[in-house]
C-alpha cells in the first residue's frame, strides 16, 4: 500500500511540475510582449536576469550543500558557461528581441523548435549520439512547420515580422546548442545550480549588448502596467520556472520534460488572446502542428516506450478489476442478479 501511495505521489508531483513549468513559460510570452511597451528589450531581458539572480543564487545556496553547489572543476566551469552565455543569455535576448514584432503564441512556437535542434547539435558535438534517418526526416518535418509558421513571402523578406521571426529562430538554435553543450561539458552540478550561476552570466550579457545597442534606461516607462511585467518575467518565469523545469528533468528526463515545449504556445496563445487582444492564423496552427509532428518523429523511442508503460499500466488496472470482480462473483451467490 504505501509502495503505491509512493508511486501516486511521485506522479502528482511530476504532473504539478509539468503544469507550473508550462504555464509559467507559456506566461512569459505574453508578459514580454506586454513589457516591451515599456522597456527597451534588452535592457528588459537583463532587468530579469538581475532579478532571478537575486533569488535563485540564494535559494541554491540554501537548498544546497557546499559540495554542491561550489564549481570545483573544468568542468563545471564549461558547463555554467554554456548555460549563461546560450541557454540563459542568447536565448532569451532573442527571445525579447524577436518578440517585438510578432505575437506571444508565435514567439512560443519557434521556441518549441527546441526539441528538435538538440538531437542535431548532439549528432556533431556528443560523441555517443547518432543522427538517423528518422531523425533527419523529423528535422526537416519540424522546418517545414517553421516555414509555415514564419509565413515567408519572397517579396517582403525585409518586412519587420519576418525579420522578427528570423531572430526568434536565432533564439530556439542558441537553446538547443547550449543545452547540448551542458551535456558535452559533462558537469557535476545540479541543474539547479548550474542556473543559478548561469544567470548573472546571462545578465551581464545581456547589460553589455543594450549598451552595445544603444539603449538608454532614460526610455524605460515606469508604469505600473511595466512592473507587474518585469515582475512576472524576474520572479515567475525567471525563478518559479526553472525550479519547477529543473525539477521535472530529474524526476522524468530532458526527453519527457521538454515535452512542455508543446503546451507553452497553447498557454501563450490563450494569454495573448485574453489579455492582448492577440490573434493566430490557421496557418500558424498547420505550422505548429508539423512542428510536434517532427518532434514525434525524432523522438520516437522513447514516445513509444511511455506508451507501453501506458498500455502495461492500464492492463494491470483492467486485471486487476476483472479478478476482483470473479472474487466477488465467486464468494456472493446473489452477484448480478437484477433486483
Amino acid at each position: 500500500m504505501l509502495a503505491g501511495q509512493r508511486v501516486m505521489a511521485s506522479r502528482y508531483r511530476v504532473l504539478g511540475l509539468f503544469v507550473v513549468a508550462s504555464t509559467l513559460f507559456g506566461g512569459t510570452f505574453v508578459a514580454a510582449k506586454g513589457g516591451l511597451a515599456y522597456f527597451p528589450p534588452l535592457l528588459f531581458v537583463a532587468f530579469r536576469f538581475d532579478i532571478g539572480t537575486a533569488l535563485m543564487l540564494p535559494y541554491v545556496l540554501v537548498r544546497f550543500p557546499r559540495e554542491k553547489w561550489l564549481p570545483r572543476t573544468r568542468a563545471d566551469v564549461a558547463g555554467i558557461l554554456a548555460a549563461g552565455v546560450f541557454t540563459i543569455g542568447l536565448t532569451n535576448a532573442f527571445i525579447f528581441v524577436g518578440q517585438q514584432s510578432v505575437t506571444s503564441g508565435v514567439g512560443a512556437i519557434f521556441m518549441s523548435l527546441n526539441p528538435i535542434l538538440t538531437p542535431v547539435f548532439a549528432a556533431v558535438l556528443v560523441s555517443d549520439e547518432g543522427f538517423s534517418r528518422y531523425d533527419a526526416g523529423g528535422m526537416l518535418l519540424g522546418f517545414v512547420g517553421v516555414v509555415l509558421v514564419a509565413s515567408i513571402d519572397p517579396t517582403n523578406l525585409f518586412d519587420g515580422a519576418v525579420i522578427g521571426k528570423a531572430v526568434l529562430l536565432a533564439g530556439a538554435v542558441c537553446g538547443g546548442l547550449g543545452g547540448v553543450l551542458i551535456r558535452r561539458a559533462d558537469s557535476s552540478l545540479p541543474s539547479s545550480v548550474r542556473t543559478a550561476w548561469g544567470l548573472p552570466i546571462g545578465a551581464l550579457l545581456c547589460h553589455f549588448m543594450s549598451l552595445a545597442a544603444g539603449e538608454q534606461p532614460a526610455l524605460i516607462e515606469w508604469t505600473p502596467a511595466g512592473l507587474v511585467a518585469l515582475g512576472y518575467v524576474g520572479v515567475f518565469s525567471g525563478a518559479l520556472a526553472f525550479i519547477a523545469y529543473f525539477g521535472l528533468l530529474d524526476e522524468v528526463g530532458a526527453i519527457r520534460g521538454n515535452m512542455i515545449f508543446y503546451v507553452v504556445p497553447i498557454v501563450a496563445t490563450l494569454g495573448g488572446w485574453v489579455l492582448l487582444g492577440e490573434t493566430i492564423s490557421p496557418l500558424t496552427i498547420a505550422g505548429f502542428v508539423t512542428i510536434v509532428c517532427g518532434f514525434a518523429i525524432i523522438g520516437r523511442e522513447p514516445i513509444t516506450t511511455e506508451l507501453a508503460r501506458f498500455r502495461a499500466y492500464i492492463g494491470a488496472k483492467l486485471g486487476s478489476a476483472t479478478e476482483q470482480m470473479a472474487t466477488v462473483a465467486r464468494t456472493d451467490p446473489n452477484w448480478g442478479e437484477q433486483d
